[in-house]
């Protein structure tokens, strides 16, 4: 069973937040459980954890966030989309749901923001789970690829099948053949009076993106004072080198890895990635 709870965000933005409720096995009450915050990355959507979600919620109170400019939360035109918005949101989500001490599972954007809030609000925060994100900069070239790539989408899509196949096969993006990615993207179309649109505005993604891309984030890596767990796809976008810095950064850091995955890692190989969080999880969350 999912059930959506609306959320009040930074500046009054209204948030889609999705709890996975199975009753836990052995917790008593559901919301007694520990709580498990699940944050997308940037263009994705709280169903995207559905997988992961549900499973956790064999155990753990598990809730997905739509952040703003995404899913079903509110696309302000002016934003703000800052590094500060998408903190204070999530900070708004953990306190306004009663999922304090959280453990917080991020994807790529989603775990920028899950550490720079357990950095900044350590009180909330058990434990942390980082999938798939730089703390290095990527610099101004990044930002204007991502620019070329969102100009070369052929929008709108005549139907759901186009986008699964461009995103899955013809996307220049693509080395080879990812049916997987095509199905993510799929999520995060609506169907318009023209065709299938993103859910969300390209030109807002980019705004999001340039509030961190040009900046390095170790030093609020370092002030991590949790248990944490850097997960990477083999194939991904962080490489072995940095995650293991990354994880001698930090205080009490794990390194996990997770074969024939991509950058989408949870949503590549789901089994994978239970495979390599799901230790942690019971070393932090068990009582």
């Amino acid at each position: 069973m999912v059930r959506r709870i609306d959320v009040t965000g930074a500046g009054g933005v209204r948030l889609a937040a999705w709890e996975f409720a199975d009753p836990p096995k052995g917790h008593g009450e559901h919301e007694s459980a520990p709580g498990v915050l699940l944050l997308h990355g940037l263009m994705g959507r709280a169903s995207h954890w559905a997988p992961t979600a549900r499973w956790l919620a064999e155990r753990h109170r598990a809730v997905a966030l739509d952040q703003r400019g995404h899913g079903r939360s509110e696309k302000p035109t002016d934003g703000p989309f800052t590094r500060e918005a998408y903190v204070a949101d999530a900070e708004a989500a953990v306190e306004q749901l009663g999922l304090a001490p959280v453990t917080l599972i991020g994807h790529s954007m989603g775990a920028l923001t899950a550490w720079q809030l357990a950095a900044r609000r350590p009180d909330l925060v058990r434990a942390l789970i980082i999938c798939d994100m730089r703390a290095s900069a990527l610099g101004v070239a990044s930002q204007r690829e991502w620019e070329d790539w969102f100009r070369s989408w052929p929008v709108p899509f005549a139907t759901l099948a186009d986008v699964r196949k461009w995103f899955g096969e013809d996307d220049p993006w693509v080395e080879r053949p990812n049916p997987a990615r095509g199905e993510f993207f799929a999520e995060v179309m609506a169907e318009r009076a023209d065709g299938w649109r993103p859910v969300f505005s390209r030109r807002q993604m980019l705004t999001s993106r340039e509030t961190w891309v040009f900046d390095a984030h170790w030093e609020e890596l370092a002030k991590v004072r949790c248990p944490t767990l850097v997960v990477r796809g083999l194939d991904g976008e962080l490489g072995r080198a940095e995650a293991q810095e990354m994880v001698r950064v930090l205080p009490l850091g794990q390194y996990g890895e997770v074969p024939d995955a991509g950058h989408l890692v949870h949503y590549d190989h789901p089994d994978g990635w239970r495979t390599a969080i799901e230790p942690f999880l019971d070393g932090v969350l068990t009582p």
